[in-house]
């Protein structure tokens, strides 16, 4: 029993030294040494991430990690997330970076840290013109489809309690909910919407009620100074030389803008 109890408390310490080393992993200079950065990246988001008639992603955060991983001198492989798991890939290792239209909480500040904003991202609840819900006590009662997990989750819970929401695993699901009339409205970016207008030009299809304006972050593991620099110098660099503003005129019609820091 001592010997028993012996080798489980070597174990358990083992255990907790990996877990240290794991967590304190300077993941800049692992992306160094091995030359390839692994940026997490939304398929289902357009125009922020979406898969191309090539079967290629492509889209404004694609660019976006593109560049990152050109600046700093390694190669990118792009890892396909839903809202839900972009999070846990940075904190299981999966993921050096999630590059995915990601806002920023109190509470994933808590797990993740995060570089400046690199683009304009505007929360809001689309619904079919005639429908009366352009105030929160409007909506009370009506069908919101929402991904779970997203901003638009939390900022709708919030400001729009006696809604009915109903959440989806990923984007797709969200927009086709709302699209078949599973649900009234539908809780999305407003440049998603713009997209969505674009391939369906005859959706029924208008603006309610604007839940937030929420920039896009780059979300990284939590305790990497270094990384944080780094990426943060290069946003930085592309505000300054407009390569961000030229990159959200592509996919989006029109300039970054003043982001946030």
């Amino acid at each position: 029993m001592v010997i028993k109890k012996a080798f489980l408390s070597i174990t358990l310490a083992c255990a907790s030294a990996v877990i240290s080393l794991s967590a304190s992993a300077d993941v800049l200079q692992q992306i160094q040494e091995r030359h390839v950065v692994l940026i997490a990246i939304p398929q289902d988001y357009a125009p922020y991430g979406f898969v191309s008639s090539d079967m290629t992603p492509k889209g404004l955060d694609i660019d976006v990690a593109k560049l990152v991983a050109k600046k700093m001198g390694v190669k990118v492989k792009l890892i396909p997330v839903t809202s839900p798991n972009r999070v846990p890939y940075l904190q299981t290792g999966k993921a050096d970076m999630t590059i995915s239209s990601l806002g920023k909480t109190p509470q994933r500040a808590k797990v993740i840290d995060y570089s400046i904003a690199y683009a304009p991202f505007y929360d809001a609840v689309f619904g079919s013109k005639e429908l009366k819900a352009s105030t929160p006590k409007e909506m009370a009662g009506k069908t919101v489809s929402v991904t779970r997990g997203s901003m638009q989750d939390k900022e709708l819970s919030e400001i729009a309690p006696k809604a009915i929401v109903k959440r989806f695993e990923d984007n797709n699901s969200t927009i086709t909910a709302f699209l078949s009339g599973q649900t009234q409205m539908a809780a999305i970016g407003t440049t998603v919407a713009a997209a969505i207008e674009k391939s369906h030009p005859n959706v029924d299809m208008q603006l309610k009620l604007v839940l937030s304006n929420s920039p896009c972050y780059i979300g990284m593991p939590k305790g990497q100074p270094k990384l944080v620099a780094k990426v943060n110098s290069i946003i930085r660099a592309a505000k300054k030389d407009g390569t961000l503003d030229k990159i959200s005129q592509k996919w989006l019609g029109a300039p970054a803008g003043n982001l946030p820091e």
